[in-house]
């Protein structure tokens, strides 16, 4: 009896053991962790095109430093200001649940840092994973304070497609001679456009192809019979770009740090706020020769622009040549760009990204809808003033609107406004829904081309769904808008050209596998349409990326209000929130 229940003793301890050992094999839930990174944001000097400046800098680098998260991560940003600007840092792509004290842009969720003045950006990273990034947000200041936003799978998960050999982040510029500040200042002063960009960047760096900058040339050095992630994004001010490798394809697979399904492309084309993964297939053997990496822009609108082409060098590894010499003397293929004023390119690349939809990843588009707006976008005019003469068109003003609602900035933060209960002289919650006057908006523009001026905001219940058309007009020339929403992502179900038709476009929808993204080009004398869900509680910016157009009053805001659960309501702003 006594040996029987030892060895029932003895067996119930095994399998104890056992299952013990058994569970600690088992796969555990990813551990979210809190990543800190202090930002001092202090002058550098830095050449280019031997022209020596100093700029703005996170840390002194440009561009500025990677953040590196994963999906569920905690991020923990102090940023400290010891310039003479006022900061903002804008952590663009970020959903910011119920944290839109952190979002940045100046004037809408916060008022700025000022100088010798520190604020902790605190957010967590849910439910995204891929390429976003950060810039400043406030005047023109993101020319060189921007970096990449790096968001890794949850640790163990893998990615929706071949894990690559290598990551690489591939960050567009532009790079400015002159003060990029004094430039947009000169230019709101006389009502005219601004001066150009005198060169693009890639990883900061302009490339073989200007003066004065074969040695400023970034270099991609890879192996043959590898996959590459090339993680892209455009962080230039003003101008949407193509980009190409020469004697290469690139396999498209996510888009805005969302999974779309894969297709093959030779050019890719990112308007300023994209961002886009792709996969670069290099050579199976070593091709013996050098690539050009380039990109230009894509140019829809009348004013002047800088018509130039940044150059980065892709170079294979040799098993035979070991010097810089021996590399130089290499053929050097050169890359074949769409035309610059190529639509027809640019509608086709946009109706081939269609989200992944697969069980891990489905696109959530809604199918009932319970607010339907038109916004027109584009550009027009505001009076000179003084018994002046502006150098606008006749003697005027630029201005740029959004549904002819030119939107002045406010002196403190429409959150903390609508927080505290005292928007009243701050804003007002009437934007309106669809223009109150229709009109051919790609057909002849008409005599009027003067814009209202307000701070108009856009309400929504909580968990509405909302379906938005964006209609690009013909006033001042038709041009392509990139469209930037802070705090969602949105599908786009349609584009087309001409007016938008209410009863005939919708029945083209696509609300199976649409692209989800954070910012949409609206097509040049064409509209697209979008859909979300109002998902988080705040006031939510809604810009033109071209930083030009912004300046001019192509911008607005949406105010979501608070759901009824505690956890619908957006949180109590940090003790340490700027003040104005």
């Amino acid at each position: 009896m006594g040996a029987s229940l030892q060895f029932l003793v003895s067996t119930t301890g095994f399998m104890f053991l056992t299952l013990i050992m058994a569970l600690s094999l088992l796969p555990h839930p990813a551990q979210a962790i809190t990543r800190h990174y202090e930002f001092n944001i202090k002058m550098q000097k830095v050449t280019r095109l031997c022209h020596t400046k100093s700029i703005v800098t996170v840390n002194g680098k440009f561009p500025g430093p990677r953040v590196v998260a994963r999906e569920g991560d905690r991020l923990v940003i102090k940023v400290k200001n010891n310039v003479s600007n006022n900061i903002t840092i804008h952590w663009h792509g970020i959903r910011q649940l119920r944290s839109g004290w952190a979002d940045g842009p100046a004037y809408v969720t916060q008022c700025p840092i000022q100088t010798r003045q520190t604020y902790v950006y605190n957010f967590t990273v849910v439910g995204q994973r891929g390429t976003l990034w950060w810039h400043a947000h406030i005047s023109w200041l993101r020319s060189t304070l921007y970096g990449p936003l790096i968001i890794l799978p949850k640790a163990n998960v893998p990615y929706p497609f071949l894990k690559p050999y290598k990551e690489v982040p591939i960050i567009f510029g532009e790079w400015f001679n002159a003060d990029t500040e004094a430039i947009i200042s000169q230019a709101l002063q006389t009502g005219g456009g601004p001066n150009v960009s005198d060169a693009y960047t890639i990883n900061g760096l302009p490339g073989p192809l200007y003066n004065c900058s074969a040695k400023d040339t970034f270099k991609l050095r890879v192996k043959p019979g590898k996959t590459y992630l090339l993680r892209l994004i455009n962080a230039a001010l003003n101008d949407e770009l193509f980009f190409s490798i020469a004697n290469h394809t690139l396999t498209v697979v996510d888009a805005d740090a969302v999974y779309v399904k894969p297709f093959e492309t030779d050019t890719i084309l990112l308007t300023p706020g994209q961002t886009s993964n792709v996969l670069l297939k290099t050579k199976p053997n070593y091709p013996g020769a050098t690539f050009l990496m380039t990109a230009r822009p894509y140019v829809t609108g009348q004013g002047t622009f800088d018509n130039s082409t940044v150059a980065a060098i892709l170079e294979y590894e040799s098993p035979f040549l070991h010097s810089v010499a021996s590399m130089k003397k290499l053929p050097l293929y050169r890359s074949i760009l769409p035309p610059l004023n190529d639509t027809s390119f640019a509608t086709k690349f946009a109706k081939k990204l269609r989200s992944l939809d697969s069980r891990e990843y489905p696109a959530n588009v809604p199918h009932k809808v319970d607010k339907q707006f038109l916004f027109t976008v584009g550009l027009g005019t505001s009076p000179c003033g003084h018994n002046n003469t502006c150098q606008g068109p006749n003697g005027s003003r630029f201005a740029a609107s959004v549904s002819n609602i030119s939107f002045v900035q406010s002196t403190t933060a429409l959150l903390q406004a609508h927080y505290t209960g005292q928007s009243s002289g701050v804003y007002s919650p009437d934007f309106p829904f669809s223009p109150k006057n229709w009109f051919n908006y790609t057909g002849n523009p008409p005599n009027n081309t003067i814009v209202a001026n307000g701070t108009k905001l856009m309400v929504l219940p909580y968990n509405s769904s909302v379906e938005l058309v964006m209609q690009d007009t013909s006033i001042l020339g038709a041009e392509s808008h990139p469209l930037h929403l802070h705090g969602f992502n949105f599908f786009v179900v349609g584009l087309g050209f001409g007016n938008y038709n209410p009863n005939t476009d919708p029945q083209k929808f696509n609300l199976v596998d649409p692209v989800e993204r954070n910012t949409v080009g609206v097509p040049s004398g064409g509209w697209v349409a979008i859909r979300f869900l109002a998902d988080n509680p705040g006031v939510w910016f809604m810009h033109c990326h071209l930083e030009v157009h912004t300046s001019w009053g192509l911008k607005m805001a949406w105010l979501v209000l608070d759901g009824n659960l505690p956890n619908q309501k957006l949180l109590p702003p940090p003790s340490d929130l700027p003040k104005c």
